[in-house]
């Protein structure tokens, strides 16, 4: 949502998606997703991609000093600010906000403050599809994970459960839309448990 609505305001060139892949997984850090359906979703929304490789469970210091290497490189390119879907996490903007500063860049954040309910409303409505790849066992149980996000899925979720999983309870991957040239095809695969986290396997189909 946060790239639909930077498409939509038309005052933006969005150079590169940036996406983090964890070293040895060759999966999106935390999401799960493997590199071939991020690749194929980057093509089908037309945009450049660029991953970002990092070790497993990488210290803060050095998590920032990958991601300041490939940010100082883009603002030598004359790119000045990132655009983050974060919603209402004060201390993760402030943090964004604040290692973009040392390199001279800004944050945009496109849908922040925005209503979850309204928002994960509004993706569904629009005709996105995304399906969850993750989600929390502390307050979900595994008939989550493996889910289309549609609207039997927010109703169903608990009253505590953010509707966006922005405190981190459920992950997705979303593989179609009015901004997607196709969707990307994948089945289901393997659920597992891994520290303290469901995972379904997406494969590529």
């Amino acid at each position: 949502m946060a790239l639909y609505e930077l498409q939509q305001a038309r005052g933006y060139e969005i150079v590169s998606l940036l996406t983090t892949v964890t070293h040895g997984y060759e999966r999106i850090s935390m999401h799960g997703v493997r590199e071939e359906l991020l690749g194929r979703q980057a093509e089908s929304l037309g945009l450049h991609l660029h991953k970002i490789s990092i070790p497993q469970n990488p210290a803060n210091e050095e998590y920032e000093a990958i991601m300041k290497k490939v940010l100082t490189r883009y603002k030598k390119e004359n790119v000045d600010s990132v655009a983050f879907g974060d919603v209402f996490l004060e201390d993760l903007r402030k943090y964004r906000e604040e290692n973009l500063a040392k390199i001279g860049m800004e944050g945009i954040f496109p849908i922040w403050k925005r209503d979850t309910r309204e928002l994960v409303t509004t993706f569904i409505d629009l005709g996105f599809r995304a399906i969850t790849t993750c989600v929390d066992s502390n307050v979900l149980d595994s008939s989550f994970v493996g889910r289309e996000i549609d609207h039997e899925f927010i109703c169903q979720l608990p009253s505590h459960v953010d509707p966006c999983g922005e405190n981190g309870e459920h992950h997705s991957f979303v593989y179609g839309g009015p901004t997607f040239r196709r969707e990307v095809g994948f089945i289901l695969g393997e659920v597992v448990l891994r520290d303290g986290f469901y995972f379904c396997d997406l494969l590529p189909s």
